[in-house]
């Protein structure tokens, strides 16, 4: 399996207009959560993200995301893309 990181933001709010707006910005809004703690808004470098997903065994690995100095291990439960562009439009992990 591949070795897979990403450096993530925080993002202060939540919903429909909060993840357009970080689209806006020209970031995918992604969300972590499980794990029996709350969970955490945050928005991903596209370009990244496009290289990870063009690995074979992404949707399998054990997904490395560094977010204010402190990291969690995670793994893709979902991945929306737009129906047009086929790009990455917003991402779900869960916590080990």
């Amino acid at each position: 399996m591949s070795e897979i990181t990403f450096n993530a933001n925080l993002r202060e709010k939540a919903g429909k207009g909060a993840a357009r707006a970080c689209r806006r910005e020209g970031r995918v809004p992604a969300v972590i959560y499980g794990g029996k703690k709350n969970a955490v808004n945050i928005s991903l470098h596209p370009v990244e993200l496009e290289k990870a997903l063009d690995l074979r065994d992404f949707y399998k690995s054990v997904i490395t995301i560094s977010l204010n100095g402190k990291s969690e291990k995670v793994i893709c439960k979902d991945v929306q893309f737009d129906p047009v562009s086929d790009m990455p439009i917003h991402v779900d992990f869960m916590r080990n």
